[in-house]
Order: structure tokens, then C-alpha cells, then sequence
């Protein structure tokens, strides 16, 4: 006799199911958070030129230049809001669009520093960049169409030595900085603005709006950015610079990077993730938890399912009766059922189909219509509510010849 075949074990063990369902549903979560909390995790360091970046175009070393000489200087990664006591210094990279710098315009100064350099990634060493050529500023005049009709960038030829003197707004004509070595040094011009610090040739290097006098207009991002505040002379330039905008120390400075994408948004996933709403998310997971745990426990047997077409001669009745139903011929069965009525009054009665006769005798004894007057009231049905009637009519008759009140 054969031994009965022994069951296959399965394929992973309940714990083991549990286990992966569990490690799912933290990464999930996990990502999720991650998500939520991206842009504020990212730290900038990407090598393009802001307040953020520590590559030789970036402009990391500024606040920190500032903040050192006691000054009020922050990076601003929140949306430009409550500006009228802080000088706000912008980064345009150059293809930004006119309505770009009005979140900007209720601040006490603005400090737009232009881009000189175009540059490629280091591929060795992360965030840093490798000097390519001056890149061209061909969108500056969309850029700054509301502040002047025409602006336009003109870079130096050789490394100098430039020396700075004061022209006007926040520089008086006797202030002069010295710079260090400067790569091909760039300059503004273009009607609507107006100098502020000016070099040997007379050329603009810092200018100030004519119509608004609290836009300053950087030229040189080399005085500012981290390259050029290595060198002590251009540190004290770009110092000196700031200082102008912030009246000497008197109002906070803030280095915007929104405006270069680095902004710290109030997404929905965030929303979800912080008071108040906290609550509200923790409530939901856990239904969804004791949801998941009621749906592992099964209650009663399963039921099994049915057959998709029934059998049967109650399946074929319920099939005839929806296609007449269908066809609304529903009144063209009256005669037929008072037929089937007059049959079971006959058949309770004791009576044979040959002896109909004594059924007459037998409603006009009992004082209700005749089956000739019940017959023709069937015939003349013609709507779904006129056959509902004659049924009715034929219940209350059929009750009143058999004694069935039921």
C-alpha cells in the first residue's frame, strides 16, 4: 500500500510575510517624509552662483563676510515677505523673466549682482566648477526692462587691478577701493541708470536706478562671490558694498536664493507632517492600521460563489418574466391569468372544467361578478397599472367564491 504524498511546505512562512509587509510599509513612510522635507534637505551646494553655493561662482563666503563684520546677513530660503526694513541681495542667473523681481519691491534696498561667468561641473570634486569663458548677457534687458530701457554688460579684456572711486547714490565721489586681481572686469551701461562706483575709465561697475534709486545694480559678481572675496582688497570692496545698501549696518541683509529655485515650500505632504495637522495624520494611520488587521482575520465560512447563469426552472421563469417585462407586454397576459384563476376557483370547489355552469350560480349566490364579466374586465387591459388593477380584482374575487381571506 502506497504511503499518502506528503504536502509541499510553503513558500515563505507567515512571520516572513509579516516581516516584509512591515520593512514596506516603513520605507513608504520613510520616502514619504523624505519627500515632504526634500527642498529643505538639499543643501545648495550645487555649484551655480548663490547665496548657497561654495564653488569659486557661488556666493557661500558673503553672509558669512557680513555677519563677521557685524552685520545682520541670513540666507532667505522662504518666500519674500515683510522686506520693508531689509536690503535683500539677489543672484539672477540671466534668463529669468521681468516679473521675476517684483516680490522684491517692498524692500528698503536691492542689491541685484549680475552673472559674469559661465562655467562646467568639476567632475572630480563635488559642487566645485571649472571656468569655461564669460558667458553673454543677452536677457538682461527682459530682466531689467522696469528700472532701465536698455542695459547692457560689457566684460573686460585682460586681468587688472582696478581701482573703484565713488559716483554717486551711496557713495560719495571721495570714497575709493582698491581692488585685487580681477578677471576681466565687468561693467554696465544703459539709459536709466546711474553710477555709484565707477573705475579709472569712468566705466560702471556699481549703478542705482534713476527712477528708483534703492535698486542697486552689481556689474561684477567677482566682488562678491567667493573667488573674488579671496583676495583681501576685493573683500573689503564687497564689504564696503554691503554696507552702503544696509545705511551702514542699520538694516538686515538677506540673501535671497528663491529666485535661483532653492525656496523652502509649504507643500501638502509638509502641511500633513506638522501641527496641527499632525493629529489628523496619525488618526489616519491608524484606521488604516486596524483596518489592515481586520482585514487579515476572517470571519465565518467564505462564501462560495455562484454560477454566473442559474439553472433551473425558476432561472428560466425569472429569465421569461424580465424579457416580457423588457418588452412591456406585461397587459397581454390578463386573460390568461384570469383564466388561471377561474381554474383554481373551479378546482377548490370541488368542480370539473365540463361543469363551469354552477360557478355562475355561485357568484350570484355570493353577490360579486360573474367569471364572463371578470374575463371581459381581463380583456380589456391594456397598460402595466390596468393589469395591477385586474389582478387586485380577481385576488378579492377569488377570495369571495373559495372562503380564502388569507
Amino acid at each position: 500500500m502506497s504511503e499518502a504524498p506528503t504536502p509541499a511546505a510553503p513558500a515563505f512562512r507567515p512571520r516572513t510575510i509579516l516581516a516584509l509587509i512591515g520593512v514596506g510599509v516603513v520605507a513608504f513612510a520613510a520616502m514619504a517624509v523624505l519627500a515632504a522635507y526634500a527642498p529643505d534637505l538639499r543643501s545648495g551646494n550645487d555649484g551655480r552662483a548663490h547665496a548657497m553655493s561654495r564653488s569659486a561662482i557661488g556666493f557661500a563666503a558673503a553672509p558669512i563676510l557680513a555677519r563677521n563684520l557685524g552685520e545682520t546677513a541670513s540666507v532667505s530660503r522662504s518666500p519674500p515677505r515683510g522686506l520693508a526694513e531689509a536690503v535683500v541681495v539677489v543672484t539672477p542667473e540671466g534668463h529669468e523673466r521681468t516679473q521675476a523681481l517684483d516680490p522684491f519691491a517692498e524692500a528698503a534696498a536691492v542689491l541685484i549682482v549680475m552673472p559674469k561667468w559661465a562655467v562646467s561641473p568639476d567632475p572630480l570634486r563635488r559642487g566645485a566648477v571649472r571656468k569655461v569663458d564669460v558667458r553673454p548677457a543677452r536677457d538682461v534687458d527682459r530682466l531689467l526692462s522696469r528700472y532701465a530701457k536698455a542695459t547692457r554688460l560689457t566684460p573686460g579684456s585682460a586681468v587688472t587691478r582696478p581701482i573703484l572711486r565713488g559716483a554717486g547714490g551711496p557713495f560719495d565721489p571721495g570714497t575709493v577701493l582698491p581692488l585685487g586681481p580681477i578677471d576681466r572686469l565687468q561693467t554696465v551701461t544703459g539709459e536709466g541708470w546711474a553710477p555709484a562706483l565707477v573705475n579709472e575709465k569712468g566705466e560702471i561697475v556699481l549703478a542705482y536706478a534713476v527712477e528708483n534709486p534703492k535698486i542697486l545694480l552689481l556689474a561684477d559678481p567677482d566682488l562678491l562671490n567667493n573667488q573674488g572675496l579671496a583676495e583681501l582688497a576685493n573683500a573689503r570692496a564687497g564689504a564696503a558694498i554691503l554696507s552702503a545698501a544696509s545705511a551702514g549696518g542699520e538694516r538686515p541683509i538677506l540673501f535671497d536664493v528663491t529666485l535661483n529655485g532653492l525656496a523652502r515650500g509649504r507643500g501638502l505632504g509638509r502641511l500633513m507632517l506638522e501641527p496641527p495637522w499632525l493629529a489628523a495624520t496619525l488618526i489616519g494611520l491608524a484606521a488604516t492600521v486596524l483596518m489592515a488587521l481586520h482585514a487579515l482575520a476572517r470571519f465565518g465560512q467564505p462564501r462560495r460563489e455562484g454560477r454566473a447563469f442559474a439553472l433551473g426552472a425558476g432561472a428560466l421563469v425569472d429569465n421569461s418574466a424580465d424579457l416580457i417585462r423588457m418588452a412591456r407586454k406585461e397587459a397581454e397576459f390578463a386573460p390568461a391569468y384570469a383564466g388561471v384563476i377561474r381554474r383554481m376557483v373551479i378546482r377548490a370547489g370541488g368542480g370539473h372544467a365540463a361543469q363551469e355552469h354552477w360557478l355562475d350560480d355561485l357568484a350570484r349566490r355570493r353577490g360579486v361578478a360573474s367569471p364572463d364579466e371578470m374575463a371581459a374586465e381581463a380583456q380589456g387591459a391594456k397598460t402595466r397599472d390596468d393589469l395591477l388593477g385586474v389582478a387586485r380584482k380577481l385576488y378579492d374575487w377569488k377570495g369571495e367564491l373559495t372562503r380564502d381571506r388569507r
